[in-house]
């Protein structure tokens, strides 16, 4: 039988204690904002542009609705037909005359001037929407950051 033998040497064990030093401020939070300082405008004078084109929109569907009646012969003395003739005659009025109007044998009635008048009014309000845009709306955009940290001391 064969002896083996191992030594084991230990050596001395030294602890050395390294100090750092203390940190001087540690960020307890950080906060970034960006925003667009020209929305709030920019918003009112879509909301603007909206109503103005609200407006001339249901003036076109009146007088849309008026062509339809005209073109189909309806009955102008039912109540409904009353009311938007008698609604959209003045907005018609000032086309009344540039040409003639042809009637058929049915009652119906091609208003050419009523096609003008809903042709007029989508320019009118076409134009009108760019001047209040051009007036109270916004074009630019701008884009505003703002860093916000709180830092807490150590002592």
């Amino acid at each position: 039988m064969r002896e083996e033998r191992e030594t084991i040497e230990t050596r001395p064990v030294t602890t050395e204690v390294v100090q750092t030093p203390a940190p001087v401020a540690a960020s307890d939070r950080t906060v970034a904002t960006a925003y667009d300082p020209y929305a709030n405008r920019r918003a009112a004078g879509l909301k603007l542009v909206q109503a103005v084109y609200l407006v001339f929109g249901i003036i076109e569907a009146l007088l849309v609705i008026r062509f339809i009646l005209k073109a189909l012969g309806a009955n102008a003395s039912a109540g409904f037909a009353e009311f938007v003739y008698g609604i959209t005659q003045p907005l018609v009025a000032p086309f009344v005359g540039l040409f003639g109007t042809p009637a058929s044998g049915g009652g119906a009635v091609l208003e050419p001037h009523t096609l003008i008048a809903i042709v007029v009014y989508a320019l009118l309000a076409w134009l009108v929407g760019r001047g209040v845009w051009i007036a109270f709306g916004e074009n630019r955009s701008a884009t505003v950051a703002d860093t916000d940290t709180v830092r807490t001391r150590i002592p």
